[in-house]
């Protein structure tokens, strides 16, 4: 169970950003509806994680292989059990999915998804990121691309780490 309990959406306050998210996500997810205890916080979220997944020029499957990676290193079931399902649709496989929690010695990855899986980790578990591992990637994306996969990894550490800190997870009632 959460933390804290979960942001009534039907208050006054909040009904029309819960209105927002509805009419852009379907429903409410359990990230939406602790993040709706601050609208601004919660505004400004929506409009960072839709650019993210939905205006970045990278593959969905790239985007949903970084995101997935990024739930499994840091131990975020929720996120994971949100993004297997849009990884599947993007195109991951479900070898590849069944592969991420130990993809260094498997065959399931291309030669550009290994050097994104590589920055994946390098910025979620160190931050820094080697210039070996820098070097490796940028010799295959273009500069924006680059930004798109760093605000990527970044966007979808600051996601775990916000469900984790709080306790979100799917069997929440709500």
């Amino acid at each position: 169970m959460a933390r804290i309990p979960y942001a009534d959406c039907s208050s006054e306050a909040v009904r029309p950003l819960a209105e927002r998210i509805v009419a852009e996500r379907g429903s409410i997810l359990h990230l939406y509806q602790m993040l709706l205890h601050s609208t601004p916080i919660a505004e400004g979220w929506l409009t960072y994680l839709t650019a993210i997944r939905q205006q970045s020029s990278l593959p969905g499957a790239l985007r949903e292989l970084i995101i997935m990676r990024v739930a499994l290193v840091n131990k975020a079931p929720y996120e994971a059990q949100q993004h297997a399902p849009i990884a599947l649709q993007e195109g991951v496989s479900q070898a590849q999915l069944d592969a991420l929690q130990d993809w260094e010695p498997s065959d399931a990855f291309t030669a550009e998804q290994r050097a994104v899986l590589a920055y994946t980790d390098a910025m979620t578990r160190q931050v820094q990121v080697p210039d070996d591992i820098f070097a490796a990637v940028s010799a295959r994306y273009e500069p924006a691309q680059l930004v798109e996969i760093t605000a990527t990894v970044a966007a979808y550490n600051m996601v775990s780490r916000f469900l984790e800190a709080l306790q979100i997870h799917s069997h929440d009632v709500r």
